[in-house]
């Protein structure tokens, strides 16, 4: 229930973190197979992840864009 948070399941291949700029490039790959549940939830808050209470929750404007800081000319680009 993270926002900007997609978990795919890739049968075979181990688990890991892929994190993306918001233009989908890759930035880094975190191996979490060795990690519990709880110290993947833990990695996930310290990497700024937005948690919703529930599934179709709001996301307060200033985490829209979190972990990755918003384009500095968002509101001039809006229609693009």
């Amino acid at each position: 229930m993270s926002h900007n948070l997609v978990m795919k399941h890739l049968p075979g291949a181990d688990p890991e973190l892929v994190l993306l700029t918001r233009n989908y490039l890759e930035l880094e790959r975190i191996p979490l197979s060795e990690m519990t549940r709880e110290e993947i939830n833990t990695l996930v808050q310290e990497l700024g992840f937005y948690r919703k209470s529930a599934p179709d929750a709001q996301v307060p404007p200033e985490h829209l864009w979190a972990p990755a800081k918003p384009p500095e000319d968002a509101s001039e680009r809006a229609d693009l």
